[in-house]
């Protein structure tokens, strides 16, 4: 059985968009991961998005390191669903092992699905942890992102 592209509204052959590694590729670029950088996985369950760890995986060209590792991080992925605890608690220890320039993201169930966060919630919690909300993202099927990053000294900026 031979499947023919599409055509456009003349007939001539369309274009097929790739899928597959392209789509996870673009997964880990959402979440700004390059190349090189060392990201850390916190939260990990069951119920975590497995595309979204291999894309990340895959673009950073190393394993996702846990809970225990003892090295400083570039990214902090942080699973976290209602019900998980202290979010401030959690926040100040995902912060710690990062890089200056580092990023934490918080990986939510999206709304209607069961462990849904409210926005409010991490929106509150990241000042109080001594880190800035910069930007939401739809990651996947299932799953929310909320980028934190420590906020740069207002000092440093007069420099």
């Amino acid at each position: 059985m031979h499947l023919a592209a599409p055509e456009d509204e003349e007939g001539a052959p369309g274009v097929v968009a790739a899928t597959g590694d392209a789509d996870k590729s673009d997964l880990a670029g959402k979440l700004g991961i390059e190349p090189g950088m060392i990201v850390q996985e916190l939260g990990w369950d069951s119920d975590v998005d497995e595309e979204v760890r291999s894309a990340v995986e895959d673009r950073c060209g190393e394993d996702l390191l846990d809970e225990d590792a003892q090295e400083v991080v570039d990214v902090v992925l942080l699973w976290w669903r209602d019900g998980d605890g202290d979010l401030v608690d959690t926040l100040v220890d995902a912060r710690t092992p990062l890089t200056d320039t580092g990023v934490v993201w918080v990986l939510t169930p999206k709304t209607g699905t069961d462990g849904h966060v409210e926005p409010s919630d991490i929106a509150e919690a990241a000042p109080t942890a001594g880190l800035s909300q910069t930007s939401n993202i739809s990651l996947s099927e299932g799953w929310v992102a909320t980028r934190l990053v420590a906020p740069k000294a207002s000092a440093q900026r007069r420099r």
